[in-house]
């Protein structure tokens, strides 16, 4: 018996990479939101595309170690420089959360 084949047989076509279309790029789904009477783009971004930086969640103000899933958010007027990376409960609890964290006396402050 031949082992299971993991893609289907497709005759005549060109096999596409993720990096072949801008939007998977980062392997997520991007759509828009408003929040705080800003419209803003969203970016679910998958573990596996997550690889070689850390981030500092603007929510929580914890690190998003590597490889973890995350959101990426940014004002759809602004530029690259302000996007933001999040926790995605961080990101779903931002209208719940104050607008100062409150860090723990040992925190590092950033």
């Amino acid at each position: 018996m031949s082992p299971r084949r993991n893609r289907p047989k497709d005759s005549g076509s060109s096999v596409r990479s993720a990096g072949d279309d801008p939007a998977s790029r980062y392997g997520g789904l991007q759509s828009s939101e408003s929040w705080r009477g800003e419209d803003w783009s969203v970016r679910h971004v998958a573990g596996a595309s997550a690889e070689g930086k850390t981030y500092r969640c603007p929510g929580c103000d914890q690190m998003i170690p590597s490889g973890v899933p995350h959101v990426v958010a940014w004002p759809e007027h602004a530029g690259v420089d302000d996007r933001r990376h999040w926790h995605k409960a961080c990101w779903n609890a931002k209208d719940r959360r104050t607008t100062r964290v409150q860090r723990s006396r040992n925190a590092p402050r950033f």
